[in-house]
């Protein structure tokens, strides 16, 4: 089997493979080592993991747009915080008193907002300096987080309304509320990337830059556009979550960044940019999420979820860097 044809397998399928391997894996370790009565793959047990994989979900979709596009976002954690505190703060402010429930899409609009113009400032930054994304994103991820801090000092931010409760908890034909905005959103972002000049667009960005810009294809708005488009699924990430919780940390959303960029690269798209899939995506999300699912029900600690975790990007990596130099010496003869 060719190198590139071994890369388009292990960024297809695989991860529907390793999947399969941990739903047998778990299920076995479970039965000797399991610290609950409950069955791994108990469907209730799957349609919880479904729930809990949206928040990292939903913004990993918009990761793997930027990441194709051969930039990444290490701010997504810091915006994660950001929004629901604008969420949660806005339906207490006295200009919105006599809306009643109808302050709820008024403060769920300010959230999006928020996450839009940050992210569009980071996209800004991006294109008009020229400086690598990784650099402007480690910045405003520390910038943002700040942000968080001086909003409401180290006092978490709380204001539980129960309609807004009732919404997110809500299930429709067996799926939780969070579990239909990470499908919802899953299937829009697949549309967009295969089905719209902007997703080849992407790709061609990705793949090389300066051809990119030869064919005519305006990078800069193009790549502000995508870092306002994970700003949204960032915010929209963390008001789905915390319309439930109604009660936000300063420190809530740290290493998200890394926990969504574990879950895109284990799905096969590559840091460099140019390849990536947003079902393979998907399976990253439910993989990782699997794992620590897995992990904890025979009694694993965090710390012991993390190293695995951790190793298991290691290798992924260190898998497509092979493979990618074997291609590569295959294109020279």
């Amino acid at each position: 089997m060719q190198a590139g044809t071994l890369s388009k397998y292990l960024t297809g399928g695989a991860i529907w493979g390793f999947i399969v391997l941990e739903l047998i894996f778990f299920s076995v370790a479970g039965a000797f080592f399991s610290v609950s009565d409950k069955a791994f793959m108990d469907v209730d047990n799957m349609l919880l993991l479904l729930k809990q994989s949206a928040p990292i979900g939903i913004i990993a979709m918009g990761m793997t747009i930027v990441m194709i596009n051969g930039n990444i976002d290490l701010s997504v954690g810091a915006i994660y915080a950001i929004c629901p505190i604008v969420l949660l703060d806005s339906m207490t402010w006295t200009m919105f008193a006599g809306l009643g429930n109808w302050v709820i899409p008024v403060a769920w609009c300010l959230a999006l907002l928020t996450g839009v113009i940050l992210g569009a400032i980071n996209g800004l930054i991006v294109w008009k300096t020229g400086v690598d994304a990784f650099i402007v994103t480690l910045g405003s991820m520390l910038g943002y987080r700040g942000l968080v801090f001086m909003y409401n000092g180290e006092q978490p931010t709380s204001h539980l309304n129960w309609t807004l409760v009732d919404f997110a908890e809500a299930q429709f034909l067996g799926l939780h509320t969070a579990t239909w905005f990470l499908l919802i959103v899953t299937a829009a972002i697949w549309f967009l990337m295969n089905r719209t000049v902007h997703g080849r667009n992407a790709y061609a960005i990705g793949n090389n830059r300066e051809a990119a810009v030869n064919a005519g294809i305006r990078v800069g708005p193009h790549m502000m556009i995508n870092f306002m488009i994970i700003g949204f699924l960032a915010a929209l990430s963390a008001v789905v979550f915390y319309s439930e919780s109604g009660s936000v940390n300063p420190n809530d959303g740290q290493l998200y960044e890394l926990w969504v960029i574990t879950a895109v690269v284990l799905g096969g798209t590559k840091l460099t940019g140019g390849a990536g899939s947003i079902i393979s995506t998907f399976g990253g999300v439910v993989a990782i999420q699997l794992l620590r699912k897995g992990l904890s029900h025979i009694g694993a600690d965090t710390s012991t979820v993390n190293l695995v975790i951790g190793l298991i990007l290691i290798a992924v990596l260190f898998l497509d860097r092979q493979l990618n130099v074997k291609g590569k010496e295959e294109l020279k003869v």
